[in-house]
């Protein structure tokens, strides 16, 4: 397990590295301005219904589902029910496509009204948003196939997939010069990302599986029961995507720049969600659906203890400095070219309040994890809809006076409510027991993050007083945040948690 998190994990790092490299691109070429702001919609459109429908909804059915056709009735009984659910899929997809391709300016005006007062900016990101859309479709088919490449034990090429992503558009984006706008240069390169995903996923499950292939529609016990799972999964997976939605669409009345210290800010914060908690979730789940396939529901249950102490370790550093020095780190990332200063401390500040909530926001995929391994997705959702209101509400209350950082802060407070009801309905129905040990274990790492924080702080006071203003400040700082960092944090676990505890959470 450890390995194979390791795998999804490493690949999720590149991935966001990349992402990085990606991004500092956009910041510097694209800015903050009217331009960027319409190119973040033409992004987050695809992407909000790709989280939604496909590594959402989709996945938490999809994987269960498929896990339990293979391993009850074999693998001729696994591919039949693959090649019924490809083809109800792809044709769904084509016809959401034509869909959105035909009355995007009606979905323009629902999902960015502050646009509507600049006839230029409304037109550019109904362009742009019209050229991304076709991602979604391939990306769709990317979550299918690398959801039967999971249950097979294959998760490199799923987790590497995504580096496409930012590899075209770093290509497109060099040759900014040749297209319209730079955001026409993005839009493509999420497109081109599309395909490129997409050949990567199929040509590794043609090699080990075989490609689904058009089957006739047959409602069967197997399809009935995927679909029964998917309908309280997308409603579960459309709370985190709702709030985000409600950020798009407020963020569109807000002063120019809003949209992008959102997409800045969550670009940093999604940094460990990736690379721990959907690495860590993804490998657990068909790990739980094997063993509760298996009737082993005590192994099941230690295998998400220890998930949730693997993804505690690599979070609390992160929690620690987005809190403490989120400025530092964006100016040290972002600030240049058409990306000023003042840019980096609006997206900082919104770095800080989206850090509140981003202890739940890596466990939250572990945590459902016990249900969808069950094929329980109603569950998760009475959570999910209760989280996402006080998020709405919120967004709602603090948007006039924070801004963009009410918005950030209002999704932290959300995602909280989602994991403490996640947690409090696993605990009551016997899936998950928080026993004194864990506990004890979670006041540890409280300590070591207030630890980690103030030394942060001292390392930046440092930073500010000895290095004054030398080129480069910003990101010497960041590098001494680091090392600094790591040291620290490595001596606190010692000292707290002991050699023998993180010994015994490798080998299990």
């Amino acid at each position: 397990m450890l390995g194979r998190i390791f795998t999804v994990g490493g690949y999720t790092l590149l991935s966001r590295l990349t992402g990085f490299a990606r991004d500092i691109m956009l910041a510097a070429i694209l800015g903050a301005g009217p331009v960027a702001d319409a190119f973040f919609v033409a992004l987050r459109l695809p992407n909000h219904f790709r989280a939604i429908f496909a590594e959402g909804a989709f996945n938490a059915a999809w994987v269960p589902a498929y896990a339990h056709v293979h391993g009850e009735k074999g693998q001729g009984a696994a591919h039949l029910f693959a090649d019924r659910i490809f083809t109800l899929l792809l044709a769904s997809q084509v016809v959401l496509l034509i869909v959105a391709w035909l009355f995007m300016p009606q979905a323009m005006s629902l999902l960015a009204p502050g646009f509507s007062e600049d006839a230029e900016q409304r037109r550019l990101a109904i362009e742009l948003t019209r050229i991304t859309f076709p991602y979604l479709l391939l990306i769709t088919l990317v979550t299918l196939y690398g959801g039967m490449l999971n249950v097979m034990q294959r998760f490199a090429s799923a987790a590497a997939a995504s580096i496409f992503l930012n590899v075209a558009m770093m290509m497109t984006l060099a040759l900014a010069a040749w297209f319209p706008t730079a955001g026409h240069a993005a839009a493509w390169g999420v497109l081109i990302s599309g395909f490129m995903q997409y050949f990567l996923l199929a040509g590794d499950l043609a090699r080990h599986g075989g490609l689904p292939r058009f089957a006739p529609l047959k409602l069967d016990e197997d399809v009935r029961g995927f679909f029964k799972a998917l309908g309280p999964a997308t409603l579960g997976s459309m709370g985190t995507q709702v709030a985000l939605f409600a950020d798009t669409i407020i963020a569109t009345f807000l002063p120019a720049g809003a949209l992008s210290a959102l997409y800045y800010a969550d670009r940093l914060n999604q940094l460990p969600i990736g690379v721990i908690g959907i690495a860590i979730g993804t490998v657990l789940l068909p790990e739980m659906s094997k063993r509760i396939t298996a009737n082993d529901h005590d192994g099941a249950m230690k295998a998400q203890r220890r998930a949730f102490d693997f993804t505690l370790l690599f979070s609390v550093p992160f929690v620690a400095a987005f809190l403490t020095v989120p400025d530092e780190i964006m100016r040290a990332l972002f600030a240049r070219g058409a990306f000023s200063k003042a840019d980096a401390v609006a997206a900082g500040g919104t770095l800080a309040a989206y850090a509140i909530g981003l202890i739940p926001f890596v466990l939250i995929r572990s945590a459902v994890a016990t249900f969808y391994a069950r094929k329980d997705t109603a569950t998760p959702v009475r959570a999910s809809l209760t989280g996402i209101a006080v998020n709405v509400a919120l967004k709602v209350a603090l948007m006039g006076s924070l801004a963009q950082i009410g918005l950030a802060l209002a999704t932290a407070v959300g995602v909280w409510t989602n994991l403490l009801l996640v947690l409090f309905f696993a605990v009551r129905r016997g899936f998950l027991v928080l026993d004194r040990a864990w506990l004890l274990s979670l006041a540890k790492f409280l300590l070591t993050g207030v630890i980690l924080a103030v030394a942060f702080r001292l390392i930046a006071r440092f930073s500010g007083s000895a290095l004054g203003t030398m080129r480069f400040h910003d990101e010497v700082t960041l590098g001494l945040l680091a090392g600094g960092g790591t040291i620290v944090y490595a001596f606190v676990m010692l000292v707290l948690f002991g050699r023998s505890w993180l010994v015994s959470l490798v080998r299990g």
